[in-house]
């Protein structure tokens, strides 16, 4: 009788055995095997957040099938560490051993909503995008400026709980007046700006932070990014410029940032101030002189007078020789660039050519046929 007992006993204990590794094989399929999410959905998770939490909330979503095959695979399948705080993208039918991975990895978030907010020359506005998870485009929700009282679509969103992704976007050729007014009213940001930066030394470019960020802390990220981008542009300065220091191509830059947007055109107009420097004339341009009226305070909203033109400061580079004794903007790398770098040309000369570019000369006739061409345009326009 004993032995039957022992025998019926080893008989069990196999067939449990075998039904224990018959389940952790099923289970592995299924932790390994396509998950029953249909769309790719944004998933938080908490700071402090566990395995079995992060379980039940996936479990919520439809992202998982079982909560113990997930908990099951943390921790005999899964290499990695526990979840990691942030937002993240959960692709359409990943596995939950994929699932682990993303939500394990603490890589850049993804965030489902982005404020984009730009800073201009007439102001700053926000737009709001809802982007459409698995690489879909970007949906606008709300546009806003930043003096107007916040929408409630924008509300409804933040009050929502779910994180933002705030951008803040500077272009090339504003003024270190314009970026700090832009940024006081910036409702995301906090702290005081106690002084405004040196002009110039702010570099141009679309900045990610966090909600409650100093607006003190993003000026540093842009002046020392400024300084980077000096730097290094500096080191691949052409040969015998008429530019004696970093200060001199950051004016320079300004300046040429000022007269062209166009990529393509930089170079040539950097050729055309360098050409005038080097033959001793002064670079008569308009866009110093507005600043040594506006010091970079808004734009004029009219054109120059006479009397502005004739008048002695030190911004006026039609009575002065050389350069003006500040940036007149802060200008981005690719002006930088054009300062250190200008195109081999032998022009002296350049006038709008009513199509968003510009016409050079070399010669005084020739830039007086171009300007008389353009004023008959404007005119016929």
């Amino acid at each position: 009788m004993w032995r039957h007992a022992a025998s019926n006993a080893i008989t069990l204990l196999f067939f449990a055995s075998l039904a224990a590794i018959l389940a952790f094989w099923l289970g592995e399929r299924i932790y390994e095997n396509e998950g029953p999410l249909e769309n790719a959905i944004y998933f938080e998770v908490p700071k402090g957040s566990s395995i079995g939490e992060v379980a039940q909330a996936l479990a919520n979503r439809g992202a998982i099938s079982s909560k113990a095959v997930f908990r099951l695979g943390a921790k005999y399948w899964h290499t990695g560490e526990g979840p990691k705080f942030g937002s993240y993208e959960i692709p359409a039918g990943a596995s939950m051993a994929a699932i682990l991975d993303i939500v394990t990895t603490a890589g850049p978030r993804v965030y489902r909503y982005r404020l984009s907010y730009r800073i201009g020359s007439d102001g700053a506005s926000a737009t709001l995008y809802d982007r459409i998870p698995d690489g879909g485009r970007d949906i606008q929700i709300v546009k806003f400026g930043a003096r107007d009282p916040l929408p409630s679509e924008f509300l409804e969103v933040a009050n929502s709980g779910v994180p933002i992704d705030f951008r803040v976007a500077v272009p090339e050729g504003l003024s270190s007046w314009q970026i700090a007014e832009g940024l006081r009213l910036a409702h995301f940001l906090s702290g005081e700006i106690e002084e405004v930066p040196p002009e110039g030394s702010l570099a141009p470019d679309t900045y990610q932070v966090e909600e409650g960020s100093s607006r003190k802390s993003l000026l540093e990220i842009m002046a020392n990014s400024q300084t980077r981008i000096l730097e290094e542009e500096w080191q691949s300065r052409a040969q015998n410029l008429p530019i004696e220091s970093k200060e001199q191509a950051l004016i320079l830059a300004s300046i040429i940032e000022k007269e062209t947007g166009l990529a393509d055109e930089r170079s040539i107009v950097s050729s055309v101030f360098v050409n005038r420097l080097k033959a001793g004339m002064r670079l008569q341009t308009d866009p110093a002189v507005i600043y040594g009226i506006t010091k970079g305070r808004g734009s004029l909203g009219r054109g120059l007078r006479v009397s502005e033109l004739e008048r002695e400061t030190p911004y006026n580079t039609y009575k002065i020789k050389g350069l003006p004794p500040t940036p007149i903007a802060n200008p981005g790398r690719l002006a930088i660039r054009a300062a250190l770098q200008p195109a081999d040309t032998n022009y002296l000369y350049f006038v709008a050519d009513g199509k968003g570019g510009h016409r050079f000369a070399t010669n005084y006739r020739d830039h007086r046929r171009y300007v008389q061409q353009w004023r008959e345009s404007e005119s016929n326009r």
